[in-house]
């Protein structure tokens, strides 16, 4: 067998007019549509118009020109079936034994802030995937290519032997079935948008590969980071590497924790993360404010964590941060100044993000989390304290400061795995207690970390008290106010114990649970 005619149909035009000359050269005829058939005409590559396979116009617009059925008997046609050869010479109809076609830009086109629907209607593909979906069930006798990356091996395969080998058939077929999957998903999530649907009776999610890992959580696992193909700008999938070796898996899952709790704040702020937990979190009238109070919650923890700030980088904090050991720093810039400093550090990796959005730009998304035989799918928890919100339950009031220290302590409780405590004063953290199974060990670990800062420093919980054990805890440490949903049947234990102890609490009616 060998390939003697080729059907190139494509929207991404990159190094189609070379690959068609080396295909004409190879003896190969070359048949196209619209705008593909004009460039090659062009630049003066033989070429045929696919009215002259079909005998019928391109019609509608180019709505209809390949579904005919001399394109894909061609396509479809297995080539040592007696009947199907019997039936092809009878119809006078041809093989097509190389199909070459990407699809109409739907991705960008809905990318663009001001699309209509119309016309991303327009820009859904309907000849393109049909044709690719021909050749590549027919793999065994058609190469089908839907990614310019592969021409070069197409046509080292056609010179050294007139046609391709069928490893790389089945090769190209699976990628033809992992692009149209996308594309159609990307159209099904369109859809579900401009219809206020996110939850539909069946669900597709489609991801672009970023990288290969070198592993997963641990070294036995496999593992690879994809983004999504419409993914927004400020996060860690847009981030560009400015030094450094290679993201590890666990390295991303932190910098995403670290870069979601720091878009929490508009002022300057900077955050420390640890095994997907915050260790230590500052903000400040400057970033250097904002990172010693960082690292000053937790000087044991930081050290080989990943910082995140939402203000760029100077060289003054640059100092301060090159004086340990840490995986990553994330910011939305570094100073030329502060770039040299950081980069003296060898293994250090160093993101830029970009422009983070404010606090309340911030939208939510979809969060997908697999389980075994399935996947769970939620909203992002982008919920943000308004006055309403806040219900005062105790006889006396929190001061001015205190309420200041428990609205920061509630932006940052709500990032700490569950069940969480959170203890912050001077607008810093000073004890975290993480991921307990009751929630008066996690206010001791939280009160034993933080020590004598225990003593005037508020208290933050994700969810509510089942009893007043951790109130009456908090009072034995010096804490003056806490914040906490509310809502359990023994509200009123722990509003009388804070009544006891001159704490000020007030609850907010929403939890933060995150497992």
């Amino acid at each position: 067998m060998a390939i003697r005619r080729a059907l190139v149909s494509v929207s991404d035009k990159t190094g189609i007019v070379e690959l068609c000359r080396e295909l004409a050269q190879q003896g190969v005829q070359v048949i196209s549509t619209g705008g593909t058939k004009s460039l090659l005409e062009k630049e003066n590559v033989p070429v045929i118009g696919i009215s002259e396979v079909t005998g019928f116009p391109e019609i509608l617009d180019g709505r209809v020109k390949t579904l005919h059925p001399a394109v894909h008997s061609g396509l479809l046609a297995i080539r040592d079936d007696e009947e199907h050869i019997k039936s092809m010479q009878e119809l006078n109809l041809d093989y097509i034994d190389l199909v070459v076609v990407n699809l109409y830009p739907f991705k960008e086109t809905i990318s663009k802030t001001d699309v209509s629907y119309e016309d991303a209607i327009e820009n859904i593909d309907i000849g393109g995937p049909t044709m690719l979906r021909s050749a590549a069930k027919n793999h065994a006798f058609v190469t089908v290519v839907v990614d310019a990356g592969d021409y070069a091996q197409v046509l080292e395969e056609i010179r050294a032997g007139g046609d391709t080998t069928l490893d790389t058939r089945k090769r190209l077929a699976a990628k033809v079935f992992r692009h149209t999957s996308s594309y159609d998903a990307l159209i099904s999530d369109y859809f579900a948008k401009q219809l206020n649907d996110p939850l539909p009776e069946s669900l597709t999610v489609t991801y672009e590969k970023v990288q290969e890992l070198r592993y997963g959580e641990n070294p036995h696992q496999k593992a690879a980071f994809y983004r999504k193909p419409l993914s927004s700008a400020g996060n860690i999938t847009s981030a560009e590497q400015l030094h450094g070796k290679e993201l590890s898996y666990n390295n991303i899952s932190d910098a995403n924790a670290a870069l979601a709790i720091v878009k929490e704040f508009d002022e300057p702020a900077v955050v420390a993360v640890k095994h997907m937990n915050p260790c230590g979190v500052g903000i400040g009238s400057t970033i250097d404010e904002a990172y010693v109070k960082a690292y000053e919650s937790d000087p044991t923890s930081i050290f080989g964590g990943i910082v995140a700030a939402n203000r760029t980088i100077g060289a003054d904090t640059a100092a301060r941060l090159a004086e340990i050991f840490l995986e990553i720093i994330i910011a939305p810039d570094f100073t030329p100044e502060a770039l040299e400093i950081l980069q003296r550090k060898k293994n250090i990796r160093l993101l830029r993000i970009g422009n983070l959005p404010s606090a309340a730009e911030r939208s939510s998304e979809w969060l997908v989390t697999s389980v075994e035989g399935g996947m769970l799918v939620q909203e992002s928890d982008v919920h943000s304290l308004s006055d309403g919100d806040i219900q005062v339950v105790t006889e006396r009031a929190p001061t001015e400061d205190e309420l200041k220290q428990l609205l920061f302590a509630w932006k940052v409780v709500k990032h700490v795995k569950s069940n969480a405590i959170l203890l912050a004063s001077d607008s810093m953290t000073v004890g975290v207690g993480a991921g307990q199974m009751n929630r008066v060990g996690a206010a001791r670990i939280a009160i034993e970390q933080a020590g004598e800062k225990a003593k005037g420093s508020v208290l933050a919980s994700d969810a509510f008290f089942p009893m007043g054990d951790t109130v009456e805890l908090a009072a034995k440490a010096g804490i003056t106010a806490i914040i906490q949903p509310g809502g359990s049947v023994k509200d009123a234990e722990s509003i009388a114990a804070a009544n006891a102890n001159g704490i000020a609490m007030i609850v907010t009616g929403v939890r933060h649970f995150k497992h």
